[in-house]
């Protein structure tokens, strides 16, 4: 007998009306995203790179032949009813901003030029000791930390009423802030009110927006290594509102690399008796994490993937004494097409040693963007789902992917995946694909 069967279908609110997708931070990134979303509703770019938009999922049996689009199997905002609006420390208008960014060509600015120049950053919150290489020049100013929440809150809910938005979700896009671990004043949600009613210094930026987007009933996806919604107070304050949270820290170019090729690895026994890593960028990225402070962050988020999926403990004499080295480097010439470099020592056979040289060099927010869309739609879906607290199933997308309380976070690409599309047939009361059918009790 099969293991899994068919159930009910969850019940789902349709994705009727407008979808609101809000970002902190219009860089790089941001902008990228919004001109390829612009670009594909035009019917001049295909969505590459989007699980939403070009992802299918296997029903049933093989011999089904059932593999529908992801999007006709769950029902997802359609990129006609998106709109956007973000934040930002410089005045810059997403056209000028990417301008800035160099992410994409002239030709490609210029002919989305009437739409990104309409959309303009809203002011930021901002504080220095987080973002130690850059200076605010468009931030917000206020009595209290809980004075900008609720600045930004009028924000959410002015964007909300200007654009008569059904949905709206909240995905962080904007710089690595400065490698923080829980304070008291994370340690509740009573807690953490109080803390910004003082202003406590404790409290970053990020954590001001996750607040105000949580206590206004909207998804937060956390695309940095910042410590944000993984505190006992937001989660608290997620499941007080019945709201979906996920991150945190895109998974993008090395980290895509690492948590795909250590599973092969593993898979197969061979031994790895070092992985050294290196990067080099050149955009607002590149010159944030050039701050030791904001590195650290980046650092830890990095370096926690591969003793995850490698498993030393199990795996002694293959994993045990590997040296695993993160470094990244500041190139202003390089821009956004970022150079990830890796070094890996093998081992196999009677211990003989191999080695394999991986040279990606990737364009980081072309990388990033169709991230960004699957994470804003499938954010959406979660809440229109009845699904809150912390979205495991979407793993796939993040170097740190948070996990519920006392679990470990899956790293392995494949797995995630797993997880990822066997959460949607279960959305739609289908099997789950274990692959141990009946064909192998016939």
């Amino acid at each position: 007998m099969p293991l899994t069967k068919s159930g009910p279908t969850v019940e789902i609110k349709p994705a009727t009306g407008k979808l609101g997708i809000m970002l902190p931070g219009m860089g790089a990134v941001a902008t990228t995203f919004m001109a390829g979303v612009e670009a594909i509703r035009r019917g001049v770019s295909k969505p590459i790179g989007s699980l939403t938009q070009m992802g299918t999922v296997r029903l049933g049996k093989r011999t089904d032949n059932r593999s529908p689009l992801i999007k006709e199997l769950v029902p997802l905002a359609r990129l006609e009813d998106v709109v956007f609006a973000g934040w930002d420390l410089f005045p810059d208008d997403a056209y000028q901003a990417a301008s800035k960014a160099g992410v994409l060509s002239k030709e490609h600015l210029a002919e989305f030029k009437d739409f990104l120049s309409g959309i303009r950053p809203m002011t930021a919150v901002f504080e220095q000791k987080f973002v130690k290489r850059l200076t605010g020049t468009h931030i917000k100013k206020g009595k209290s930390k809980m004075d900008m929440a609720e600045q930004v809150m009028g924000d959410i809910n002015g964007f909300r009423k200007r654009e008569k938005l059904d949905r709206a979700v909240m995905v962080w896009c904007a710089s690595t802030e400065a490698y923080r671990k829980p304070a008291p004043v994370h340690a509740s949600l009573a807690t953490f009110e109080k803390g910004l009613a003082a202003s406590d210094p404790e409290i970053a930026p990020s954590q001001i927006y996750a607040y105000a987007a949580l206590k206004c009933g909207v998804p937060y996806a956390n695309g940095a290594p910042n410590l944000t919604v993984d505190t006992p107070a937001l989660l608290e304050l997620a499941r007080k509102n019945s709201m979906p949270v996920s991150g945190k820290d895109f998974k993008t170019g090395q980290t895509f690399m690492k948590t795909s090729l250590a599973p092969a690895f593993k898979a197969r026994l061979l031994g790895v008796s070092g992985w050294y890593s290196t990067n080099i960028l050149g955009n607002r990225d590149g010159e944030v994490l050039d701050d030791p402070e904001s590195f650290k962050s980046k650092e830890v988020s990095k370096l926690g993937a591969l003793e995850h999926i490698l498993q030393p403990h199990l795996y002694p004499d293959l994993y045990r004494n590997m040296y695993h080295s993160v470094h990244i480097n500041y190139y202003p010439p390089r821009g956004d097409n970022k150079e990830g470099w890796d070094n890996i020592d093998i081992f196999g056979w009677m211990g003989y040693p191999m080695q394999i040289k991986v040279n990606f060099l990737c364009r980081d927010s072309i990388l990033a963007a169709p991230v960004v869309l699957d994470l804003a739609l499938f954010m959406d879906l979660a809440q229109r789902a009845g699904m809150h607290g912390i979205q495991e199933w979407l793993s796939f997308y993040w170097k740190s992917p948070m996990t519920a309380e006392g679990l470990y976070p899956e790293h392995d690409t494949f797995i995630q995946l797993m997880k990822l599309k066997n959460t949607l047939r279960h959305l739609r009361g289908e099997e789950l694909i274990t692959h141990l059918g009946l064909e192998y009790y016939d």
